[in-house]
């Protein structure tokens, strides 16, 4: 099967669901929501500049795993979807997952957000697996650490290669859908590089080496 890979945030979602976890838990008032906030988009902005470090990031935005408990983990989700994630779902992202599906192609999500937050919305989406940064669990609850190799950058390509030679998928004729310069590595290796509302850098790149430029805004 042919695989049609996708970036989540900003692209099949109209937003960032690692920033928007953070500014949930902000709203619900289970951090310190000045130092949090600010903290927050401190490394957002990093992210879109190309500039994250991401080890330090995940000390960041993993800590909340730890503090709280599984269930309650799992209740604050539940609301995280219904009011943040499902109004940034996008009807022409649905439309484009629903292309691929119909001509028999494999639906991969790969995102550095980590896996509490996406897999619910991966589910959603409907595709057929995801790949993720994964923190870490012992007995079930989070340690605040991350497992593996992040999910970012030339990670996403580690851990594509990971899983290929895990499942016997192949990368021939491969798409790969993102709107962020943090996913050139992965671009490069696709036949089929596609820019989906993309950052200025990954604009400017798409544009010189001909790449077609999707908006799934409209």
């Amino acid at each position: 099967m042919r695989l049609a890979i996708f970036d989540l945030d900003n692209t099949l979602l109209h937003g960032d669901s690692d920033h928007a976890w953070g500014e949930f838990l902000c709203n619900e008032g289970l951090v310190d929501r000045q130092q949090y906030r600010n903290a927050n988009d401190h490394f957002y902005e990093q992210y879109k500049q190309g500039t994250l470090d991401i080890n330090e990031f995940l000390t960041f935005v993993l800590q909340p795993l730890k503090t709280f408990p599984r269930s309650q983990l799992n209740a604050l989700h539940q609301k995280f979807m219904q009011t943040v994630i499902e109004p940034m779902m996008l009807p022409a992202a649905h439309d484009l997952l629903k292309k691929h599906r119909e001509a028999g192609d494999y639906l991969l999500i790969i995102t550095a957000t980590n896996s509490f937050i996406t897999a619910p919305i991966a589910e959603k989406l409907g595709v057929d697996a995801m790949l993720a940064t994964d923190p870490e669990e012992i007995d079930g609850e989070y340690t605040g650490k991350a497992a593996g190799v992040p999910c970012f950058r030339e990670g996403k390509v580690t851990r594509l290669h990971q899983w290929l030679a895990e499942t016997g998928h192949s990368l021939k004729d491969s798409y790969f859908y993102s709107d962020s310069c943090n996913d050139l590595p992965l671009l490069e290796v696709v036949d089929y590089p596609v820019a989906v509302n993309p950052d200025a850098i990954l604009l400017e790149t798409a544009t010189s080496r001909g790449w077609p430029v999707l908006d799934l805004r409209v």
